[in-house]
């Protein structure tokens, strides 16, 4: 019997203000064969932006499987703008699990339980198809995933956000262009502006472990004469929300 294909285009982010702190993740489950559009979110009291973004994903593979009609083949293609989701999933989690989850610097997998869940489910919904992972660049005008990002945010704030369920149409119209619109807007020219005054946050990576002080006082505490350090102000919560993801990626070097 011919199988019926399935088809579905994912959307994820994560979020969490402080690292650990309170955190969120969004995901955006868009079924193109039947053209139904579903939003998803969640929230953590104690959490790390890596954990939600790889909540996010679990959760959208999760309403996928819910969702697959039986005796169907299948089609995903996640989009995340987390390249720890990404190089782990794609690159990094084989060789944890045949090293009993330990790193090649010989220290525990960090999120090993969440990791685990995530590849039992890539493996089970590949066996019926496949599942392609696309890096989007985050905060560039890209619909989709503004709005996961929207939503990590607003359940990370403990914030009131109305979840959509409903046709294609009806959601392009609700965020104002394509959900399958990939490329970014080009951004306008503008001076550049200097890292001025106080910042959100400061964010240091010192002896492999990632930290975020909310005063320079507290940070400059932590950095002063540790060998190796780094440090940076980030302005807002994206800015700290890339440098958090830029030091996860040189930890797992």
């Amino acid at each position: 019997m011919t199988k019926i294909k399935n088809s579905y285009i994912l959307f994820t982010d994560g979020s969490s203000r402080g690292n650990p702190g309170p955190g969120g993740y969004g995901a955006i489950i868009y079924d193109v064969t039947g053209e139904l559009v579903m939003e998803i979110g969640g929230a953590e009291k104690d959490t790390t932006n890596n954990r939600m973004e790889l909540r996010g994903v679990i959760e959208a593979l999760l309403m996928v499987r819910k969702m697959k009609k039986s005796n169907s083949a299948i089609e995903i293609t996640v989009h995340t703008d987390s390249m720890y989701v990404i190089n782990g999933i794609t690159k990094w989690v084989s060789g944890w699990e045949k090293n009993n989850w330990m790193t090649g610097q010989k220290e525990g997998v960090l999120n090993q339980d969440l990791w685990q869940v995530l590849l039992e489910l890539t493996r089970e919904l590949a066996r019926d198809g496949s599942l392609q992972w696309e890096k989007v660049s985050g905060h560039r005008g890209v619909p989709g995933n503004e709005r996961v990002d929207a939503i990590a945010t607003a359940f990370a704030d403990k914030k009131s956000i109305l979840l959509f369920s409903g046709t294609v149409v009806e959601y392009e119209t609700m965020i104002g262009g394509s959900l399958m619109a990939t490329t970014p807007t080009k951004p306008k020219k503008v001076g550049k502006k200097k890292n001025i005054g106080p910042g959100y946050s400061y964010v240091s990576f010192v002896n492999g472990k990632i930290h975020v002080d909310k005063t320079w006082a507290a940070c400059e505490k932590r950095v002063k004469g540790k060998k190796g350090a780094q440090y940076k102000k980030a302005m807002n919560a994206q800015e700290e929300k890339e440098l958090i993801a830029l030091w996860s990626l040189a930890s797992l070097a």
